[in-house]
């Protein structure tokens, strides 16, 4: 059993041992421990001190090292004086949602004063995937990266990389982020836009009081790098670019893709990135940035943060040049950057879509406004999947699926909105109630789903970044529009779509995904933005058991948090 300790030297030492892989004690899976103690410090940005949750006193939080088919066990316990509880964002979770961690869908949170151990194993995945909070606004600081390593004696499908490194992307608010989000509510409207974008928890030397919190990577000349990019900011997509080197695109969402050469990259908040930089330009220092993407008339976080990709041997003093991203709303290079993601579907790495389908789902995406007496201009704006805002339970619902407790949910979500309409027209701003409740869908085991997930012009169109809990899933089409049942999925591609666990719905447009349901549970589905979650942006699928025990929801661990 290999027992981990958190510390900013555990990425080293992991890798050290990987590189030893020939060691014999390495050999077989592992059980990996980690300790994750949630407590509250005080950390400065921008000339501003503040309290905020953390894991283990680290901002970002640790890295999680694992391997292929490794065992991992995650004892968390709560020092802070917020419930929480931990998503381990694109783990598959087999059989076994009670340690996914979305608060109140397959568990209740760990009160303070209180633990729960994450029992996972790596099953078939290899790859860079994160963690983070997953109950009110607290990811905005509890997060980190969670990195599976390929089985010993597997290599990667690309170049070996002489290093690698985390880029985790995120956001920072100068003021109490849940003070912000509670009187925004008390209004009915947003919160402020964050202050700064972060790189490793660091907004960089364009920020006051920043040249101190800035992240740099030193490179040797002629190397070549693995970057490991999380997008972990709450309610923006960023472009991420390094000034005068290309980014080899190797693997989205812990799939590997066909490998593509790319001035910058989109990446939305949930999603992740594997890019290879060689460093093969004049030695000097050179600005990492990154900065939103929004082609919506909505306001964000705008400022670029940077770090910096330093050459060894060269001084500090030396000024760094910043990168060309593409401009802020520049729908055409994500459209056509989202378009050069292709699953690598080889012998070793196969892409299994599914072609026939027992289930089509088509979902629409829209913002509303509820009557709210108490909420300035007397409503509270809302969003919904096909018209139903989603209203979480005081039980967990794999609890009340697992142990056949009534009246926490109904398996009635509409399969379809309740009557067609132009979807992407005019904006549409009267009739924007919306319906409330806590309904779930349920699927056959081992069936094959099409969702089809449509944008909507209810006030605003504006991407959205869907994720699904428990699964990957392949991205067979995208379009701008509605979609046409008839003439679109002609165009699909069923040979190579990436397959990840986070799409981006594009702006005024839709998004096709397909996957097999063969992992028994209650599975979370939302929109990544933070804001669209919290204003009910989400439903949940209930995937029946199958014929057997090795088709079934495993029975829950004895220190599951109660209700």
């Amino acid at each position: 059993m290999a027992i981990l300790k958190h510390g900013s030297n555990l990425g080293l030492l992991f890798l050290l041992a990987l590189s030893v892989g020939s060691l014999p004690f390495l050999a077989e899976s592992a059980v990996k421990k980690y300790k994750f103690d949630i407590q509250v410090k005080n950390v400065s940005r921008l000339c501003n001190a503040k309290p905020i949750v953390t894991v283990n006193g680290m901002f970002p939080g640790p890295t999680i090292y694992v391997r292929e088919g490794d065992r991992v066990l995650i004892d968390v316990t709560n020092h802070a004086q917020y419930n929480i509880s931990i998503h381990w964002h694109g783990l598959k979770q087999q059989r076994n949602g009670w340690a996914d961690g979305p608060a109140y869908i397959t568990q209740c949170p760990i009160s303070t004063g209180n633990s729960y151990t994450y029992d996972i194993t790596i099953t078939g995945q290899r790859g860079t995937l994160w963690w983070h909070a997953h109950i009110l606004w607290l990811r905005a600081t509890v997060y980190g990266a969670f990195v599976i390593m390929p089985k010993l004696g597997t290599p990667f499908p690309f170049p070996q990389p002489y290093l690698e490194a985390n880029i985790v992307l995120g956001e920072w608010w100068n003021s109490d982020v849940e003070t912000l989000v509670n009187q925004a509510n008390k209004l009915g409207l947003p919160p402020q836009a964050s202050d700064a974008h972060t790189i490793n928890g660091k907004p960089g030397p364009l920020f006051p009081c920043s040249d101190k919190h800035t992240y740099a990577l030193e490179v040797e000349s002629g190397k070549t790098y693995l970057l490991r990019i999380i997008n972990a900011a709450l309610n923006d997509e960023l472009f991420f670019a390094i000034a005068g080197h290309s980014l080899t695109v190797v693997e989205i969402d812990a799939v590997y893709t066909k490998p593509f050469t790319t001035t910058a990259i989109l990446i939305a908040p949930g999603q992740t990135t594997n890019v290879l930089v060689k460093a093969d330009q004049a030695p000097g220092r050179y600005f990492m940035a990154a900065r939103p993407f929004m082609d919506a008339p909505i306001p964000v976080d705008n400022k670029t943060v940077t770090a910096i990709l330093q050459y060894k041997g060269i001084p500090t003093t030396i000024l760094p040049s910043l990168p060309t991203l593409p401009l802020p709303n520049d729908t055409n290079f994500a459209l056509s950057y989202n378009k050069k993601l292709r699953s690598l579907n080889t012998p070793l790495f196969p892409a299994n879509v599914p072609i026939k389908i027992d289930r089509h789902l088509f979902y629409t995406i829209g913002l509303g406004a509820n009557p709210c007496a108490s909420c300035l201009n007397g409503t509270q704006l809302t969003a919904s999947l096909n018209n139903i805002t989603f209203v979480m339970p005081k039980t967990g619902l794999l609890q009340a699926h697992y142990f056949n407790i009534p009246g926490v949910f109904t398996p009635d979500f509409p399969d379809r909105p309740a009557a067609p309409f132009n979807y992407t027209g005019v904006p549409l701003t009267a009739n924007l109630r919306t319906s409330l409740g806590t309904r779930l869908s349920k699927v056959a085991f081992n069936s094959t789903v099409e969702l089809v997930l449509q944008d909507t012009n209810m006030l605003t169109v504006e991407s959205h970044p869907f994720h699904l809990h428990g699964y990957n899933f392949f991205v067979v089409g995208t379009g701008i529009g509605n979609f046409d049942p008839i003439r679109d999925p002609s165009k699909y591609n069923l040979i190579d779509p990436p397959e990840r666990n986070t799409v981006g719905v594009p702006t005024g447009g839709w998004a096709a995904i397909r996957f097999r349901a063969d992992n028994p549970g209650v599975w979370f589905m939302h929109c990544h933005l933070e804001l669209h979650t919290m204003w009910g942006l989400k439903m949940a699928f209930v995937v029946e058991n199958g014929k057997s025990a090795e088709e079934s929801i495993l029975p829950p661990p004895p220190d599951l948090p109660p209700c």
